[in-house]
């Protein structure tokens, strides 16, 4: 049984600066990295923490904000604020005058920040100049916009260290000063020097060349896109290590590493996807084929048997991308044991057939109210995973492992989608839960030492109610089932009652607030499953939603968002953190639903989906050993969604087709 210490952490956002704290007013923050650095601009606007604050992290160091190199335990992150000495004040951004924003045009992930007052107008702009070097790179342009001249120091430092420099400017005359932190060898701190050079771009390629590009003609889905293809990457290490919510939790997941790995190969990082899945299933992946979860591993009621669905569905979808067999030959036994350690007699239902634990796809277990019984996502992910398997099996000649894995998938889905008594739905749509004895579980009572602190909804009076989930829509983006038909759609009404439930402002729960042993609010990646979830449907104006909410939540302007929004009981609980799976989802989203692409064994299908609205997207994308193409225009006709099959090529393939919008 999960210990329910595991929940308790003791970082106190009361203890300390204001700037240990992950929530500030206002507060969001744009993640920079290269695999051996990784940093974010915090930009504070409501003057809760330093305006504009640099954290520099190492990123095989998964830690709390107040573990930042550069967090100061006395002064947080105002040592790394620029200062300009003149005379005997001192010129630094104020919110009232710092505007911070991605810069578009920039050959690498860039940053820009501008402010100014006292005559200067002053532009920093922050990169990682290079792909292997721990290095972050801190340009500042200074310009004297009035006519005397003027004479200040510019002075900026980190935890413990502060660099100045002497600066004379005439009347409309400029600077260009650059300001360069690197990560020591042994990772546990930063050094800063000041470099009085014109650097312009630095020498790095263009991502473009080798990466995914995407353009709605649309301002909002554009920014999320480019934010994501940003920051995803950023925040992983260069051998695949990352915080499944960062700041938070410290630890990691199958579950999300495999999404983002997905994400990634869509984008082009193909060399850091196939390191994270060669990770995953070196080390997160025992020689049982059990797989880690919260960088622990599980007894047999507690294990999440959908990680080992989901990571073998993501290896097919690796290789339909990428055309690379090598990693699945080369770790074979592991994705051989991945597959078979479902199918273990001890987790068999006997009268259904279907898949036994006490965990549910959120986490939550015995002590707070899961009683043993049939989990839809953990039947769902592994009948996927298994069709996977076979496939791959077949592909690299193992015919009896193709045959054994391809019966055992299409048993589970008959059994979840129509066993007579044991079908994951009822009244027409899914559900997210049976007991042993066939019931649907609609409750949890949580035991007397489940470790809830006073004032979480679980610990309230009952009924704490399981359904309705927003994991009952995951078969509806799989395509476990027909998403147009009735159960789709039922099921997709029912689960709009999670929208902004006891909580202002918009977003889904991950399930009923009555039964969280956490704390109440909406959830970015939950919401992007209705949002894919009703694309497959038909729909438009869910998807629409939940795009203009995580647009106009805390963390929107850098397209960075915390875990939930809602209120925190910190300690028990960790202080809330940015959550990468998100980004992964919007990927996901942009790429597989509204793009409609699908590279299959033999050939790429491409469904556009295109929300209501939009009447134009390009698209360029890496797939096996070219490039595909995109110009899709919206046509008013009333025609049905097309599907088009497009062969693969060494070269650039381009389809330009006129295709239907959603309602």
């Amino acid at each position: 049984m999960v210990d329910v210490a595991e929940h308790v952490y003791h970082d106190d956002p009361a203890v300390g600066h204001p700037d240990v704290r992950t929530r500030l007013a206002g507060a969001s923050y744009f993640f920079l990295g290269n695999g051996v650095i990784q940093a974010a601009v915090q930009h504070a606007p409501d003057g809760g923490g330093t305006p504009l604050g640099l954290l520099i992290m190492n990123p095989e160091h998964l830690g709390k904000k107040r573990d930042s190199l550069t967090m100061s335990s006395e002064h947080g992150l105002e040592p790394t604020v620029v200062r300009l000495a003149i005379d005997a004040g001192e010129l630094a951004p104020l919110p009232a005058t710092l505007h911070v924003s991605w810069t578009r045009d920039a050959a690498v992930p860039t940053v820009e920040a501008r402010w100014g007052g006292r005559g200067l107008a002053v532009i920093e702009r922050f990169f990682c100049p290079s792909a292997g070097v721990a290095r972050l790179a801190r340009e500042i342009t200074i310009v004297n916009v009035g006519q005397t001249v003027q004479r200040f120091t510019l002075r900026v430092g980190s935890a413990d260290a502060l660099v100045e420099e002497p600066v004379t400017l005439h009347a409309q005359e400029r600077t260009r000063l650059c300001v360069v932190y690197d990560l020591a060898p042994t990772g546990g701190s930063v050094s800063m020097r000041i470099l009085r050079t014109d650097l312009h771009e630095p020498p790095a390629p263009d991502s473009s060349s080798t990466r995914a590009t995407l353009s709605f003609h649309d301002p909002m889905l554009d920014h999320l896109f480019h934010a994501s293809r940003c920051q995803l990457p950023a925040v992983i290490s260069s051998r695949g290590r990352l915080d499944g919510s960062i700041w938070q939790y410290n630890r990691e997941w199958v579950r999300d590493q495999a999404v983002i790995a997905l994400a990634l190969t869509m984008l082009g990082d193909r060399s850091l996807a196939a390191t994270m899945l060669g990770r995953l299933l070196d080390e997160f992946v025992t020689l049982e084929g059990a797989t880690i979860d919260s960088s622990e591993i599980r007894g047999r009621d507690d294990v999440e048997l959908d990680q080992n669905g989901i990571l073998l569905y993501v290896l097919e979808q690796y290789v339909n991308w990428t055309g690379d067999l090598g990693l699945v030959v080369r770790a074979w036994p592991k994705i051989s044991a991945l597959a078979t350690y479902p199918l273990r007699a001890e987790f068999r239902h006997a009268a259904s057939g279907l898949l036994s634990g006490c965990r549910e796809y959120w986490e939550r277990h015995a002590a707070h109210g899961i009683e043993p019984g049939l989990e839809l996502v953990y039947q769902m992910f592994v009948s996927l995973g298994l069709s996977s398997a076979a496939s791959l099996a077949r592909r690299i000649g193992k015919p009896v492992e193709e045959a054994r894995w391809g019966e055992a998938s299409q048993a589970l889905r008959s059994a979840f989608l129509s066993h007579p008594v044991y079908a994951l739905c009822d009244a027409g749509r899914f559900v997210k839960r049976r007991t042993l004895d066939g019931r649907v579980q609609t409750h949890i009572v949580p035991q007397q030492d489940a470790g809830l602190p006073d004032g979480v909804p679980l610990a309230l009076p009952g009924p704490h109610l399981l359904n309705p989930d927003t994991c009952t829509v995951l078969p509806i983006v799989f395509g476990a089932i027909d998403p147009t038909g009735p159960v789709a759609r039922a099921t997709l009404s029912q689960v709009e009652q999670l929208w902004s439930q006891s909580w202002d402002g918009g977003g889904y729960g991950r399930y009923h607030v009555s039964s969280e042993p956490d704390s109440p609010g909406g959830w970015p990646f939950a919401s992007v499953f209705v949002a894919r979830a009703a694309v497959e449907a038909g729909e438009s104006e869910p998807a629409w939603r939940v795009l203009r909410w995580l647009n106009s939540i805390p963390g929107s302007i850098p397209g960075s968002w915390f875990e939930f929004y809602g209120p925190r009981i910190a300690p028990p609980f960790p202080q809330v953190g940015v959550v990468p799976w998100t980004w992964a989802e919007l990927v996901l989203l942009f790429v597989h639903h509204v793009l409609g692409v699908r590279p299959q064994e033999d050939a790429i299908h491409v469904r556009p989906r295109l929300l209501s609205g939009l009447t134009h997207v390009e698209a360029r994308l890496p797939i096996r050993d070219g490039w595909l193409a995109l110009d899709l225009c919206a046509d008013a006709a009333d025609a049905p969604c097309q599907t088009f099959v497009v062969p693969y090529s060494s070269s650039e393939t381009r389809l330009s087709r006129s295709v239907r919008t959603l309602s």
